[in-house]
């Protein structure tokens, strides 16, 4: 016994002393952040191969990425994250934008901002808030339940002076669409009164959007909890009966604002008075040219709903916040002497029973209605600088690219296709690959993989 426990002491003075190893080169992944990227089922295997846990982003990597994220990618002449090389001709535009154009729209939409809080901090005087959840010191509340002149003035107000917002901000014209039902085809006679939807369900691009639909029926919509407390913008949003949620939160509140969501949106279908809902199933922003998966938590209700589609054309910079800065966007945004938007509105979407017995069926009926809805046919020649999307009579809901030499070379495609320059292409992606694609962007030098997740 003495002798092994001889050997074993000696036995590390025969070895020779450990090299130290060098640091690692990126922090370790923790349970927080898996999440993000996988779900619970895929973290086994994320830890058990690290040869395809993370990948070097290199040039081809980038472009791999875009493909595979194309919903994400910027399209206009400021390239990815607005931080392109610049023709001369419009950095010298830019440049005078910045002295002329920005200070002007900035003190402009300020006063708008100012005005319309004190007209709402006037009309809540002395009122007390509709409270959802009492017990809580952080719960819902908003003032949208106000009846009488207060509301009058706060809803006309609010639609008038958005509508001044967007006319600051270069949106001196907005085409707006509204799609009738073909009656005649499903063998229906159109109603005499049409039905109030419970909710407005659109593609969401840009934080325009907002200011678009604020204009159009100023409805209620689902925000960050952070939002209620912020100047001015807090008072307003409380005013609009904005439905706060911790968006980072993993608590059970997320199921409690769903039922508060739900709720408001099956007593908007109900009573006329009611602030209507308005609900981005997405979830998050496009490049505008994408539909993403819906969410089913707007579609709980099984009433039916209003879908809107928003597009904005653009030939220098794109309004879509997608890949860009917040502040980056807003000082291009203002730059633009011009900027467009385009609406169509289509019918109320009436659920059928299948579809209310199942609310995922419910919201893909939806969006692929929305994809094959948002169509503009090219009449004349157009100048195009990126592909343009051709979808069959027969197979509407399968798009074909073209680029445009093989349109100019296949002329007689045209009497045969529906050439769009705006129609939606759906997308199988969320917001866990649109934050990879940022990390990239950002310069990270390794991420975690989700190339291999999902196919194109």
């Amino acid at each position: 016994m003495e002798t092994e426990l001889k050997d074993l002491k000696s036995q590390p003075s025969q070895q020779p002393p450990p090299q130290p190893q060098p640091p690692p080169l990126q922090p370790t992944v923790t349970n927080d952040d898996v999440p993000l990227l996988k779900n619970s089922e895929t973290h086994h295997s994320h830890n058990s191969s690290n040869s395809n846990s993370n990948i070097n982003i290199s040039g081809d990597n980038l472009d791999e990425l875009e493909k595979k994220f194309a919903a994400y990618v910027r399209h206009d002449v400021y390239g990815r994250m607005g931080r392109g090389e610049l023709p001369l001709g419009e950095k010298f535009l830019l440049g005078i934008a910045l002295v002329t154009l920005v200070p002007v729209r900035v003190v402009l939409a300020m006063t708008l901002l100012v005005l319309y809080y004190l007209i709402c901090r006037i009309c809540t005087l002395f009122s007390a808030p509709n409270r959802e959840e009492e017990e809580e010191e952080d719960g819902q509340e908003d003032y949208a339940h106000m009846g009488g002149w207060r509301r009058t003035v706060i809803v006309q107000c609010g639609r008038s002076l958005s509508r001044a917002m967007l006319f600051v901000f270069g949106f001196y014209w907005i085409k707006e669409t509204n799609r009738i039902p073909d009656s005649t085809a499903q063998g229906k006679e159109e109603p005499e009164e049409p039905e109030r939807p419970g909710a407005i369900i659109s593609n969401h691009v840009s934080y325009i959007d907002i200011l678009y639909h604020m204009h159009s029926s100023f409805p209620s919509f689902v925000a960050k909890r952070s939002v209620g407390k912020l100047p001015l913008v807090g008072l307003i949003s409380k005013c609009l009966g904005c439905v706060y949620v911790q968006r980072e939160s993993k608590s059970s509140d997320f199921k409690g604002v769903s039922g508060v969501v739900t709720e408001r949106v099956r007593e908007a279908y109900q009573n006329k008075s009611a602030p209507m809902m308005m609900l981005f199933p997405e979830g998050t922003t496009t490049n505008g040219d994408y539909l993403l998966p819906f969410k089913t938590g707007a579609f709980l209700s099984t009433v039916p709903v209003r879908p809107v589609i928003l597009r904005y054309p653009y030939r220098r910079f794109s309004p879509a916040w997608d890949s860009i800065s917040g502040v980056r966007h807003v000082i291009y945004l203002l730059c633009q002497f011009v900027n467009h938007l385009e609406v169509v509105r289509l019918p109320i979407y009436c659920p059928s029973q299948q579809e209310k017995d199942d609310p995922k069926l419910y919201a893909s009926n939806v969006r692929r209605l929305m994809a094959s809805e948002a169509i503009e046919v090219v009449a004349d020649t157009v100048p195009l600088k990126r592909p343009i999307v051709t979808i069959s009579n027969s197979s509407i809901n399968q798009p074909k690219l073209y680029q445009k030499e093989e349109i100019e070379e296949s002329v007689h495609l045209l009497p045969y296709m529906i050439v769009c320059l705006g129609n939606l292409i759906m997308s199988d992606i969320g917001l866990p690959e649109k934050r990879v694609y940022h990390a990239a962007l950002n310069g990270n030098n390794s991420l975690p993989s989700v190339l291999h997740q999902k196919d194109d």
